[in-house]
């Protein structure tokens, strides 16, 4: 089982680890530094999960309108909180929808 500890630490690695839920791919990119590799992920996600991370991902861009309307299409508030407070909480979120 794949936890909030084990995800960070395969940070370390080149690759995200193998079966990765493709919204956690993305978060695995950009914890990594990549946002564009993360974007580009995020980009072919059409839930509400891939909303929320486009958004966070647009709001650590800087680009807060876009960022308000992935919020939107997300159901979640825009975040207040530190960019890396988001990005853990979205992961949290994440991990433990999987079976």
């Amino acid at each position: 089982m794949l936890t909030f500890t084990s995800f960070k630490a395969s940070l370390a690695g080149t690759e995200p680890p193998a079966g990765l839920d493709p919204t956690l791919v993305a978060l695995w990119h950009d914890g990594r530094g990549d946002w564009d590799a993360a974007h580009r992920v995020a980009q072919d996600i059409e839930t509400p999960a891939g909303s929320w991370i486009h958004a966070y991902l647009h709001r650590k861009e800087g680009d807060e309108a876009n960022a308000g309307y992935w919020y939107r299409r997300a159901g979640k508030p825009v975040a207040r909180t530190s960019l890396d407070a988001e990005w853990a909480q979205i992961v949290e979120a994440l991990l433990a929808e999987l079976p």
